[in-house]
């Protein structure tokens, strides 16, 4: 055996190896928990003048509103591409590795993707925005099972199609299609079969992607619908408790010409038997009391001042922080108290923006003019360390920043861009 041969095959054992590891690997919407806090320590706790360093940066993607997941070595999203959304995958350095395409987008009202891919290990869920579902090869981009699946539970849509990202459960991947048939239904992950479909609320589907708490022993699937909010139980789709958040007001002028209060984007927060969920338009912030038995929720206490738009909210030692709609191009950022509802304070920055976290610190990231701005979670005060403007991309700022292994991921539209933010 020559030597070639046998650099040949150290290399494959090598890079093996290091698949297998990273195979073993989750990312999704909004970090491990769906919460918006990402576990990553030794990060930076403030930043140079013009920001931190850019590691590199890519201009030509398909175009999204979607966020990235990282895994496998590799940055996963998807863009729309003529009229057809696209699920891609880049490697640690930004450069393509594949492209496949889901389904039709949605045409109608702000076209661009929406959906954050769903990995794990050696598999990635999408949806379209016409209701499209599909697992595919997170290696490769190869199809394993695609179908609509709007069309096949006979669901319906709001004005903005579909926007929401894949939830696995064990071996299920949830979807919400609503309708007269349907609330929910849970698909085998590998094979896109059906395993349950909830009974019908006969409600349309919001804009939020669920999240899953373990309650009583039970993965209960929480999310908001155009109207209800909901809590489903994953090994069968029995519906545990639903609510109508739509019409809870507290004597607020609703910005019902504008979508709310049925415009519903941002993923429920659960802790301890509480519920927390908000959305734009003027419609009221509500903590909901969810009952031991899991049978129903009561309003704890009502807000009026952090109605999120769609930059979610992030839950940080006992305060909610976030930005709030004073209409579509303005918004302050807030902190209210978790167990009170009692607002700590409103501050004007740029506008209104999406919010993750990290050690202790916000990161503020603004839609209009994409200032990203470094923030202590004091409730005291929106305490800015540093910020800096991002510098590529047309349109909107609505993609959530994600923070993986020390980097920093801002998309704007087509444009990705990657930052080191770890210590030296």
């Amino acid at each position: 055996m020559n030597i070639l041969n046998i650099f040949f095959i150290s290399t494959l054992i090598l890079s093996t190896t290091l698949n297998s590891e990273k195979l073993n690997e989750k990312s999704q919407w909004r970090g491990e928990n769906r919460d918006g806090i990402y576990n990553e320590t030794g990060l930076l706790t403030e930043w140079p003048e013009e920001g931190p360093e850019l590691l590199w940066s890519v201009s030509e993607l398909p175009e999204g509103y979607s966020s990235v997941s990282v895994a496998n070595g590799l940055i996963y999203s998807t863009g729309l591409k003529d009229t057809m959304d696209v699920l891609f995958a880049l490697d640690l350095k930004g450069e393509k590795q594949w492209e496949t395409p889901i389904g039709k987008g949605w045409m109608q009202s702000f076209p661009p993707s929406r959906c954050t891919p769903t990995v794990e290990g050696d598999k990635v869920w999408v949806t379209s925005g016409t209701g499209d579902i599909g697992c595919f090869n997170a290696l490769t981009g190869e199809k394993i099972w695609l179908f609509n699946a709007s069309r096949r539970f006979e669901g319906n849509f709001g004005n903005w199609g579909i926007a929401e990202s894949p939830l696995i459960v064990n071996e299920k991947v949830i979807f919400t299609p609503c309708g007269d048939k349907t609330t929910m239904v849970a698909l085998d992950k590998n094979t896109g079969e059906t395993i349950w479909k909830s009974k019908t609320l006969n409600d349309k589907p919001g804009y939020a992607s669920p999240i899953v708490a373990k309650i009583n022993n039970k993965n209960v699937i929480i999310n908001v619908l155009a109207s209800n909010l909901i809590g489903v139980d994953a090994k069968n789709g029995d519906i545990l408790f639903h609510k109508d958040y739509a019409s809870i007001s507290d004597e607020v002028s609703v910005a019902f010409w504008d979508g709310g209060p049925f415009t519903n984007t941002n993923s429920p927060i659960y802790k301890d038997y509480n519920i927390y969920v908000t959305s734009g338009y003027d419609h009221v912030g509500v903590m909901f009391d969810l009952a031991k038995d899991l049978s129903k929720v009561e309003i704890k206490w009502i807000d009026k001042t952090l109605d999120v738009h769609h930059g979610a909210t992030v839950l940080v030692d006992g305060y909610i922080y976030g930005s709030n709609w004073i209409n579509n191009r303005k918004g302050d950022w807030c902190c209210i108290d978790w167990e009170t509802g009692e607002t700590k304070y409103t501050t004007t920055w740029k506008t209104k923006g999406s919010i993750i976290s990290a050690e202790g610190k916000l990161y503020c990231y603004e839609e209009k003019t994409g200032f990203l701005a470094l923030v202590n979670a004091n409730p005291e005060k929106f305490d800015i360390i540093s910020s800096f403007q991002i510098p590529l991309g047309k349109g909107p700022n609505w993609s959530h920043p994600v923070i993986k292994d020390g980097i920093l991921y801002i998309r704007r539209m087509g444009a990705l861009m990657a930052y080191n933010i770890k210590k030296n």
